[in-house]
């Protein structure tokens, strides 16, 4: 006969938290959210911290190289997608690691026999205008000169025209060399009230750009998430069966930390990549495991050497697991247990090993209620599949702005190496994901300080400025169904919907 829980499985919208005292200390502007990303023994500090809770997915329509500096300016870890090949994940590591604050590579890039077209297609796609013209159209061929919005008039000008006849050419550009610092750059950007300046190597080719805008946005970083070098620190998702040929790949690239990709982490597979790593690396790699749903599959991650443990089955929005598989665990249910078996672990042998809720946040509540609940850190998909600096398409469809999203278990992803469990089919028998899409939600920056100040707030209403305190004296109530409908906007009329449906 199975084993049966006594209690349901508990997500988190059927969770409150009761208000603690607020002293006058307790404001958002004094609130930390800094955390630990991986393990550490007791009087000492991670090696990794995280200056917000949290991480990104590690999904193709999530995380790429430009959500990963995005997400690292704002104090968090991408975790660049591993379904794809070796080569193509380590040279977005690369670029994301190359990736200097102010110094920006050129993604918009043409030829001088490119047309308007091509320059209004590539404005849509990119959703800046400044376009380096180079000799081979890419960010690092000889520069030849430079298109904004103020070179054409679509009115004006036909589509055909070519990019030679409307561009700046080199030789009425400001430029300067590759070795130009920082600080030399804006000096001449102000000095020159240019909008953006060119640095190129000795060979007449791109190496940077420097924009204007950059300089406030950089002072606007304070939270940034550097290594030693003043690189973004940047993480990236591995499996089970090419690891020996993956992760020295990504090593090499600059990885800062990696995290095994799988559904079902409580496996002998996952074992056998941090023994690989281990033997090969010592502790100087970093590695994430997961997923878990309970006391027993932490331990047997604990004990396997992972740096951290992710928690979660089934729980994701474009997630079929429990659908498909009847498996999987409420996700409020699976962290109370896993946060539980993390701090017994802690006192038994001494070492921390921070746990990552990793699915089922619907509302940035849910984000409170997560990190009250023992999580050290978020990972999310879905959240921030909708922003700009995500790799998917932006679409109008139906008078909304979406973004595409799928999940790595659907036939689009194709990523059967997460969900393989030793048989190397190179195959999917069965979806476990879907494909969808996301209402656009805008910039990552505007919508992250949204969502960290909600945070924030609920924290100082529960009397806590940091995430540790917030965990040991949050208090929690189970909620009934009639008092989640209390807590919505019920008996009235909403102005918004009466004037939409007119």
């Amino acid at each position: 006969m199975a084993f049966y829980y006594n209690e349901p499985s508990r997500t988190f919208s059927e969770y409150l938290l009761i208000p603690g005292y607020t002293s006058p200390e307790c404001i958002p502007a004094n609130v930390s959210l800094k955390t630990p990303l991986v393990k550490f023994k007791r009087g000492e500090e991670s090696a990794i911290s995280l200056n917000i809770p949290m991480v990104s997915a590690i999904m193709q329509s999530v995380s790429n190289d430009t959500l990963a500096v995005a997400l690292a300016k704002e104090g968090g870890v991408s975790f660049i997608y591993g379904s794809q090949s070796i080569e193509d994940e380590a040279a977005m590591v690369a670029r994301a690691k190359a990736y200097k604050a102010g110094f920006v590579t050129s993604d918009s890039n043409l030829t001088p026999e490119s047309t308007l077209a091509d320059v209004l297609a590539l404005v849509e796609e990119k959703h800046h205008n400044t376009i380096a013209i180079t000799d081979d159209g890419t960010g690092n061929g000889k520069l030849l000169g430079i298109v904004t919005g103020r070179d054409y008039r679509v009115s004006r000008m036909g589509t055909d025209t070519k990019v030679k006849e409307f561009m700046t050419p080199l030789e009425k550009l400001i430029t300067a060399p590759a070795s130009t610092t920082l600080k030399e750059a804006n000096d001449i950007i102000w000095e020159h009230k240019l909008n953006s300046l060119p640095l190129i190597d000795e060979n007449g080719k791109l190496v940077h750009l420097v924009f204007r805008k950059d300089y406030s946005q950089h002072k606007e970083n304070p939270q940034e998430l550097l290594d030693s070098k003043k690189r973004y620190i940047i993480g990236a998702g591995i499996n089970t069966l090419d690891y020996e040929q993956r992760v020295p790949a990504l090593v090499e690239a600059g990885a800062d930390v990696l995290c095994i990709d799988s559904s079902d982490g409580y496996s002998c597979w996952q074992k056998k990549t941090i023994d690989y790593i281990r033997e090969k690396y010592g502790d100087t790699v970093k590695v994430g495991a997961g997923n878990v749903v309970d006391r027993d599959g932490f331990n047997f991650l604990a004990d396997a050497g992972a740096d951290f443990i992710k928690v979660g089955v089934g729980g994701g929005s474009i997630c079929i697991t429990r659908e498909q598989k009847g498996i999987g665990r409420g996700q409020a249910t699976a962290l109370i247990e896993v946060a539980a078996a993390r701090d017994e672990y802690f006192e038994k042998t001494g070492v921390y090993i921070p746990i990552c809720s990793d699915g089922g946040i619907v509302h940035d509540y849910h984000m409170t209620l997560a990190l009250a609940m023992g999580a050290d850190f978020l990972m999310l998909g879905r959240y921030f599949a909708r922003f700009d600096e995500s790799p998917t398409n932006k679409l109008f469809i139906n008078g909304t702005y979406v973004k595409e999203y799928w999940g790595e278990g659907s036939n689009r992803a194709r990523n059967w190496q997460r969900y393989d469990l030793g048989g190397k089919k190179n195959g999917l028998a069965f979806e476990e994901g879907v494909d969808s899409y996301v209402v656009y939600a805008g910039p990552l920056h505007d919508n992250v300080a949204k969502s960290l100040h909600k945070v924030k707030s609920t924290m100082c209403n529960c009397g806590v400025t940091n995430i540790p305190d917030l965990q040991k004296n949050a208090k929690m109530t189970v909620v009934s169904a009639t008092s989640i409908v209390e807590g919505g906007a019920h008996d009235v009329m909403l102005k918004n919907t009466m004037s939409s449906s007119r």
